[in-house]
């Protein structure tokens, strides 16, 4: 009998049995290269320790004797001190996906010997219902997903805090001090240097407020998503230069919380994708409030993209973005209609059926 004929024989249960299989073997490879990744970057990040720790001590020695120190020394101590300090935590962000992606590809691991020992065992037989690893396609399973997408948004807002106000707040304390040294030497430099902190501050606060209302806008509990989307799409239009015109139809009322903050969520990252991939000069929202039904869409003017090859590459790259959102969008009963073309702009729209009055 040929090897085609005898594969065609297989039930269906022997075909995912050694598909299973397969897969374990590239897990247990991807595995082993992770583990050599995190050796590698945890020696880097112990040399990159003690190098930060040799720049803050420089820096806190020039601190302690700023009126002796040419004040060009104090800015490239602080420069290099605040180097260091970005080099050892983009390195540590990279050692704490590795750990991540190690967690949860050894639960994905296990999930599969805990399958193939209980098939091949003979606890799974031939006429019982269907045993799918990871849902559709062959796709890691939710609660992985889940999990990535957690870790993503957390070392995401980990960056943004250290970017934003932990480096603006190290500044602040420097300058205030150099104001606090220069005060009775040289009132006018003084001045000078608290007019910019000033600035700085001012700026800062601006930053922590966008941060938060990026977080979570306290409007979406107190107003509702129609206004939140809305004030969401001019800070958008502020901030990356690109217009959003919202359009709202229907009766606008309150929803329910979770309804509301998946709308919010999806148009949120569909603009997100617009301002990262889209090269669009302008975008549009829409939300569609029906009586049993809420539609919101967003279209672009951008470069489109093949609908199925990114599907397709979302789902063998295991990304969290899309697959996450149509996640959120299937577990409250609703769909995800995606339309684009090379060239011809993006639409991407979103139903989710809601209680009737």
């Amino acid at each position: 009998m040929s090897e085609a004929a005898s594969a065609d024989e297989r039930s269906p249960l022997e075909s995912l049995i050694e598909e299973s299989h397969h897969e374990s073997e590239q897990v247990q490879a991807q595995l082993k290269e992770i583990d050599m990744l995190i050796q590698q970057s945890t020696g880097e990040v112990e040399k990159l320790a003690r190098r930060h720790a040799r720049a803050a001590n420089h820096l806190r020695h020039i601190q302690s004797n700023l009126e002796t120190v040419p004040r060009e020394d104090i800015r490239d101590a602080y420069d290099s001190s605040q180097a260091a300090q970005q080099r050892l935590f983009t390195m540590r962000g990279q050692l704490e996906k590795l750990q991540s992606d190690q967690k949860n590809m050894e639960r994905y691991a296990g999930l599969l010997n805990r399958f193939l020992d209980v098939a091949e065992g003979g606890g799974i037989g031939g006429g019982g219902r269907k045993v799918l690893i990871g849902g559709e396609d062959g796709d890691v399973p939710i609660f992985v997903r889940v999990v990535e997408a957690q870790e993503t948004e957390r070392r995401r807002l980990s960056s943004a805090m250290h970017d934003g106000p932990a480096q603006s707040m190290t500044n602040f304390i420097l300058q205030a001090e150099i104001c606090h040294r220069l005060s009775e030497k040289d009132p006018e430099q003084s001045r000078a240097e608290l007019v910019a902190l000033k600035s700085a501050a001012t700026d800062t606060f601006q930053r922590i407020r966008d941060f938060v209302f990026e977080l979570r806008p306290m409007m979406l509990d107190d107003l509702g998503v129609v206004p939140t989307i809305r004030r969401y799409a001019e800070r958008f239009k502020e901030k990356h230069g690109v217009p959003v015109e919202v359009s709202i139809s229907g009766k606008v009322r309150r929803l329910e919380s979770h309804v509301e903050v998946t709308i919010f969520r999806v148009v949120q990252e569909l603009l997100h994708n617009v301002r990262d991939h889209a090269q669009a000069s302008q975008a549009r929202v829409t939300i569609d409030l029906e009586d049993n039904l809420v539609i919101a869409s967003v279209d672009d003017n951008g470069v489109g993209f093949n609908v199925e090859e990114v599907v397709a590459a979302a789902r063998e790259q295991r990304t969290v973005g899309l697959s996450t959102m149509h996640e959120r969008v299937e577990m409250l009963g609703g769909s995800v209609d995606m339309e684009s073309n090379p060239g011809q702009g993006t639409r991407i729209e979103v139903t989710i059926p809601i209680s009737g009055e």
